[in-house]
């Protein structure tokens, strides 16, 4: 079974969901629990409860995380930061690459709040003005 195959499958079970999966592909950075080295990742899709995440790094289920999602605002990056669980892992040992179900358990409101505009971007409405109001209020305070 190759990468797309699994796509399909997860995709296949959404009627199940409690909220929508949306189609992503952002980049983030993690930690772990057992070791503070920043790493790298792709979020694939996410909804409001949880990421699909691939990987080159091998991770145990239950292994809890901090991330940090950058995504395009403007022109400059914005970010979110959630804390969770792998919940799933599905491993593609030919290309050596890894899926991870991951599941909140720690988000701050107004991550939140960015996560379900970022959400919403990306099908097509418009993200919320407390959003580009903050996002402009970081980059100002940079200057």
């Amino acid at each position: 079974m190759d990468f797309k195959d699994i796509i399909k499958r997860i995709k296949s079970f959404e009627e199940r969901r409690k909220s929508p999966r949306v189609f992503l592909d952002l980049p983030l950075e993690y930690r772990t629990q057992y070791n503070p080295r920043t790493r790298g990742a792709i979020v694939i899709d996410a909804s409001e409860m949880g990421f699909l995440i691939h990987s080159i790094e091998s991770m145990l289920i239950g292994t809890q995380l901090k991330i940090v999602v950058l995504y395009p605002w403007g022109y400059g990056l914005a970010n979110l930061e959630v804390s969770g669980e792998v919940v799933w892992k599905k491993v593609d040992k030919k290309e050596r690459r890894y899926l991870y179900g991951f599941k909140f358990n720690g988000i701050l409101k107004e991550d939140r709040y960015k996560l379900k505009g970022l959400l919403r971007s990306e099908l097509g409405s418009p993200l919320p003005i407390s959003i580009k109001s903050n996002v402009e209020k970081e980059r100002f305070k940079r200057s």
